[in-house]
């Protein structure tokens, strides 16, 4: 592999944290999934170093090894954040991103999957995501909810952000495999209103209710009462 960097054919303006990308479309996904790759292989590496119990000095050796690949990646980067990208065909990218981010080792990551009714996604979470013993860290609940609420309040069809989000912990959600869900319940002007969920095999684990707002200056949706 040589040291370009096929993806970044950025050109000279970006808005608001979105980048102009003019690489074609069947570009981005071949190295997205070189990419993926690699950030799959760095997943398995987390959960190993966590539940490892191998002698002190295989793991200065392993530490080693790692340091010198970190220093062969870095030969050639961005300077900064990953960010949003997009190109003509309007393919848009987010490898960075800490919960669908491709390129991302600490994302689990989602898959998300827009439907009539909103987005929903399977997902399995193993130590790296634990808090209580056995248990999803709170926090990381939290992160994946706001990401799949968002998601649910864009549509695919705008940009929103999230503006207030209430979370309930009905129980601890175990570690393993895990359903989200989100739904619009209302919209009224810029503010989108959503229902989330956590859930596993018995039943929700955590809800979460949440207020999205379009940028001003955006298209804004007929109001639509809360339900």
């Amino acid at each position: 592999m040589t040291s370009r960097q096929p993806s970044l054919r950025a050109s000279a303006w970006q808005a608001g944290g979105f980048v102009r990308d003019d690489t074609p479309t069947a570009e981005v996904e071949r190295r997205e999934a070189v990419i993926e790759s690699l950030a799959g292989t760095v997943r398995d590496l987390i959960d190993a170093t966590i539940r490892t119990t191998v002698e002190d000095d295989e793991v200065h050796r392993v530490r080693d090894d790692l340091a010198a690949l970190v220093d062969r990646l870095r030969v050639s980067q961005l300077p900064g954040p990953a960010g949003v990208r997009y190109n003509t065909e309007f393919r848009s990218w987010n490898w960075g991103n800490a919960v669908v981010g491709a390129a991302n080792g600490i994302a689990p990551p989602l898959r998300i999957v827009h439907d009539s009714d909103g987005c929903h996604a399977d997902v399995v979470l193993g130590a790296a995501y634990e808090g209580p013993p056995g248990l999803v860290h709170g926090g990381v609940s939290a992160l994946l909810l706001d990401h799949i609420m968002g998601e649910t309040a864009s549509g695919r069809r705008r940009t929103a952000f999230t503006g207030t989000l209430t979370m309930r912990y009905r129980r601890g959600t175990p570690l393993g495999p895990l359903r989200l869900e989100g739904r619009i319940v209302g919209e009224e002007r810029r503010k989108i209103f959503v229902a989330g969920s956590i859930s596993d095999a018995d039943g929700v684990t955590v809800e979460a209710e949440g207020v999205f707002i379009q940028p001003a200056g955006t298209p804004t949706a007929p109001e639509r009462p809360s339900t």
